[in-house]
């Protein structure tokens, strides 16, 4: 969000592969998703759940994470590629993967990406960077400083209070802007990053406007999804076009599929 406004698996986990592909699957019928990247959202939900029983990051993951250095390629929608990334329910962290020097590594280029001048974002979850992963970093305007928090796992348990239409872009949308509705208060649930135990937060005001934005794209939602009115920004047109000139958006091979590197 721009800132400018060996093991076979468990029951439990077959389970929830199950629900996680047939969510995903009526979701891309009901946005006209094409059956060929039916095909591709069925296989990378299928390689992420079955790398699972590791509770490790997949070799995929890790080669996006480890394949950057410092700043991360952002994923956008008018990417055929980025899209899929951007239209698949992210998964779970484990205990596991939340200790891994691949975490650390991802939350550390997460935030870099997020506060170069290039993106300068209030905002960024993980499929932002091409990890399906339910992570996220949050902008506190509600704090002293306006620090920077990291949120593993990120779920937004219940929204209330009003509801309002404020304006908002997204670092994977540009250079769109839209009026979008969203609830004044959210209570969220995550992992703690430092002492691993689950916990628990009621957020109001513009941060809890940002955590709405990053917990939707973690549930492949993007904000054009809600919006009442999309608009071309041409402020953030030109803004682009001199970071476009100096180099940056560039896809990496990395993020590129195997057919093209």
């Amino acid at each position: 969000m721009p800132r400018n406004r060996n093991k076979l698996l468990g029951a439990k986990q077959w389970v929830f592969a199950t629900l996680l592909l047939s969510f995903t699957i009526f979701d891309c019928f009901k946005r006209g998703i094409m059956k060929k990247q039916l095909v591709i959202i069925a296989a990378i939900i299928a390689a992420a759940v079955s790398c699972g029983s590791k509770e490790g990051f997949t070799e995929r993951e890790k080669e996006i994470i480890n394949g950057q250095e410092g700043q991360m390629y952002v994923t956008v929608i008018n990417d055929p590629e980025d899209s899929v990334i951007l239209r698949t329910p992210s998964l779970p962290l484990t205990k596991k993967m939340l200790q891994s020097p691949e975490f650390k590594a991802l939350a550390e280029k997460m935030l870099i990406t997020v506060n170069d001048p290039s993106q300068d974002g209030v905002g960024i979850a993980a499929p932002q960077v091409g990890i399906n992963r339910r992570l996220a970093w949050v902008m506190r305007y509600d704090k002293e400083g306006k620090p920077f928090e990291l949120f593993p796992n990120l779920v937004i348990e219940s929204r209330f209070g009003e509801i309002t239409h404020g304006p908002e872009g997204c670092l994977s949308v540009p250079p769109k802007r839209g009026l979008v509705p969203r609830y004044s208060s959210v209570i969220i649930s995550y992992t703690d990053p430092s002492t691993l135990k689950p916990t628990r937060d009621t957020i109001s005001g513009y941060t809890a406007i940002i955590f709405q934005h990053e917990c939707d794209h973690l549930d492949a939602t993007l904000y054009i999804d809600r919006a009442d009115t999309v608009f071309i920004s041409e402020s953030w047109v030109a803004e682009r076009d001199s970071f476009e000139r100096a180099g940056a958006y560039l896809k990496p091979a990395v993020m590129k599929s195997a057919k093209k590197r």
